[in-house]
């Protein structure tokens, strides 16, 4: 667990023109506020009634504004959620002294808004700050009215109807609502339409002291989960923060509430009574009980209040004289919270599912080594030691057996020898590459495109196609295949093609396969020329593989005819008996005759086994070549079709060599039509335009998509209604 600290308790003065000086004084620390009262000279001469309180906090906020509010009193509290720490932000005081503006703030104005949205927008910054982690977020918001629990986000589309009513239940990792929807939010913009959609939801009434008062509890709560990227996969933090913003305490014989507000205002004085209770009993270190379950906002606040968690409190008060027994009431409060003392440690966790995956690994693992531990139990001389030059020659040899197919099983002595295994397996499959380039520098010219000097050489030879390129597709280890004829001389251009740019451009463009063929005589001559030479050497290759596969069926059949025949000479001679001389078998010269011919043939099918497997790489090293042309012939008729069809006459000149732009650099599209689009455009706008510059984007985007959702509930109703009249 973590050390103890105490609550951090903020004051915030609603602005007015009729501040009460005489009465209201601030510490120069801006810590201190001191009140001061006139005594009552209707009490006679004897007075002992207390006219001055001090109150010391953490800081007074005076016409301060949103932007200084969050930095002093939520920011810390979000940053150390990321890292694993619960956070809890309060907002308490009488009715109408600002506690909804502080924690919502205005909506309509992307300036004034408060600690709530100003939360969500540092989350998700400080989650682009954090690209080793890999971050979830999710929120819920609850509402607490006349001792009952309802889902302000239960209108969402995807939120299906509650059967049962919301409960608060308790378990060992704390406090929760069973009922209460919670919400995956992937960005910025998605989180403030659930916010403005429970912000829609609230209960809220017209009171003397608020034309708009909240009147019921909220608590908005933000679930982060944060999981890194490079360190174990088991381990991660989770955190949540609170937000509440607290119906406002009116005295009844001062606001005269009727009916309906009488009876909200009766369950919110009563429930911050049980609030107020439960922070005496937290201050006093002698209690052991602290009474949580008397209301439902006290149960909900459990964690929060003195447990696992960053508490802050802002306490909204009054400057006027006419609301000074409230301001004190409320400055009373704040006191008593700074007397709380909270355990704040990291909430980490372990992923279960995870951990199983990786023991049960770890125990196949183990259970494998134990298998040959005891399958080797009744051997003797078993090494475990680094293996010398003559056993690797022999897994090597196992190996290649192995591939040839003369070997069905490599027999397993243990761990180290497996491991040697494999990497033998990665030793001659390196060979075998070799082998093959090898292979193909015998019979093709191979220039390294590294080589710049042989580049040169070429160049001037004229072994370059007329783009300037090295004849031949990259084999994916920097060399070009194939060679040029030396009657092609690069740059020259035919007169076919000199012909065809000095002809006017058609209406109407011709029909692609008309085209393809003009492009392979002409700008595509030299790729289509390598594109049939290296076909007509993949046809040769297969055309080999086929006649080698079918000597190799021949010789098979052979081998199998003779093993038949060997084994009936064998099966006569022991029906006629055998004749032994100094332990040998005699055989007679026909038997004799078979085995040599069944040793030759078996050495022939090795043989050509062997050509087959270097025809199949020399196959598919022709065949990825064919591919790579088929796929640039394409694409360079692609260019060269839009480009001479497509893009506006005025722009031709900066296409033609030593232009600005070469061919299939930019797109048809862009070239079509270089103006900017509509959309960008307007976004281009908003950065600029909207109070607060881009940063605002995405809460006015909610706001919009918020307003557009009720104005077509608002019209879907008046049809209905009109349907119906």
């Amino acid at each position: 667990m973590g050390s103890r600290k105490k609550v951090h308790a903020f004051v915030r003065v609603r602005p007015t023109d009729d501040f009460a000086h005489e009465m209201i004084k601030y510490g120069d620390d801006n810590k201190t506020i001191d009140i001061h009262l006139k005594k009552d000279t209707r009490r006679g001469v004897v007075n002992n009634q207390q006219t001055d309180w001090s109150f010391k906090l953490d800081r007074v906020l005076h016409d301060a504004s949103q932007d200084l509010v969050y930095e002093t009193v939520a920011k810390d509290v979000v940053s150390q959620a990321l890292n694993g720490f619960n956070g809890t932000i309060m907002c308490y005081g009488q009715t109408g002294a600002g506690k909804t503006y502080t924690m919502t703030g205005a909506t309509e104005n992307y300036k004034h808004r408060g600690i709530l949205p100003r939360a969500l927008q540092q989350v998700f910054k400080m989650i682009e700050e954090r690209p080793t982690h890999a971050i979830t977020v999710r929120v819920s918001y609850l509402e607490i009215y006349n001792e009952s629990l309802f889902d302000l986000l239960s209108t969402m589309p995807y939120v299906g109807p509650s059967v049962t009513p919301m409960t608060i239940v308790e378990n060992p990792q704390g406090v929760f609502i069973k009922g209460l929807s919670v919400h995956l939010t992937s960005q910025e913009e998605d989180a403030f339409s659930l916010l403005f959609e429970g912000e829609t939801n609230r209960i809220i009434a017209s009171h003397t002291m608020n034309k708009n008062s909240s009147r019921s509890h909220c608590i908005f709560t933000i679930y982060v989960e944060a999981r890194s990227r490079t360190l174990s996969d088991e381990k991660y933090v989770t955190s949540k923060i609170n937000l509440v913003d607290l119906a406002g305490s009116e005295r009844l014989g001062k606001s005269r509430s009727e009916g309906r507000v009488l009876k909200e205002a009766t369950y919110i004085n009563k429930s911050l009574s049980f609030l107020e209770q439960a922070i005496i009993a937290l201050g006093d270190q002698k209690r052991d009980h602290i009474p949580f379950r008397q209301c439902k906002l006290t149960h909900a606040l459990k964690d929060s209040l003195g447990g696992n968690c960053n508490m802050v409190l802002v306490t909204n008060i009054y400057g006027e004289a006419a609301q000074l027994e409230e301001t004190l009431s409320s400055l009373r409060f704040a006191s008593r919270m700074k007397l709380v003392t909270t355990e704040p440690a990291i909430n980490e966790k372990y992923d279960a599912e995870r951990m199983v995956k990786n023991l049960e690994k770890e125990l196949a693992l183990l259970k494998q080594e134990l298998a040959i531990h005891d399958s080797l139990a009744n051997r003797t001389l078993v090494n475990y030691d680094p293996m010398d030059e003559i056993q690797i020659a022999e897994i090597n040899s196992q190996v290649r057996r192995y591939l040839e197919g003369t070997l069905e099983e490599i027999d397993i002595i243990n761990l180290r020898q497996i491991q040697e295994v494999f990497n033998q397996f990665r030793v001659v499959l390196s060979q075998q590459e070799q082998e093959v380039e090898s292979t193909l520098r015998r019979k093709y010219t191979l220039i390294d495109k590294n080589d710049y000097a042989a580049i040169s050489a070429v160049q001037k030879a004229g072994l370059v196609d007329a783009d300037g390129h090295l004849v031949g597709e990259p084999d994916g280890q920097g060399f070009g295949l194939g060679v040029a004829p030396f009657s092609t001389k690069p740059g020259k251009k035919s007169k076919s093609k000199k012909m065809f740019k000095e002809q006017l451009r058609p209406s109407t463009p011709p029909a692609k396969p008309v085209a393809f063929e003009d492009f392979k005589n002409e700008r595509g001559s030299e790729i289509n020329r390598i594109f049939k030479e290296n076909k007509s050497i993949l046809n040769e290759r297969r055309k080999r593989a086929s006649e080698t596969t079918q000597r190799i069926n021949a010789i098979k059949r052979e081998i199998d005819m003779t093993k038949e025949a060997l084994n009936l000479q064998k099966s006569l001679r022991e029906k006629q008996g055998e004749y032994e001389k100094k332990g040998l078998t005699i055989i007679d010269e026909e038997e004799f005759l078979l085995v040599l011919k069944l040793r030759d043939l078996k050495k022939q099918y090795r043989m050509e086994h062997q050509d087959l497997r270097d025809l199949r790489a020399e196959v598919q090293y022709c065949q990825h070549l064919v591919d790579q042309c088929r796929h640039r012939l394409l694409t360079e008729f692609d260019i060269w079709y839009n480009e001479s069809f497509f893009v506006p006459e005025d722009l031709q000149m900066t296409l033609k060599p030593g232009g600005s732009i070469r061919p299939g650099m930019m797109p048809l599209s862009k070239i079509v039509s270089l103006g900017e689009d509509d959309q960008d455009r307007f976004g281009q706008l908003q950065q600029t335009t909207l109070p607060g510059g881009p940063d605002s984007v995405s809460f006015y985007n909610a706001k919009v998509k918020m307003e557009q959702k009720h104005n077509h509930l608002k019209t879907m109703m008046g049809l209905q209604q009109a349907h119906r009249k």
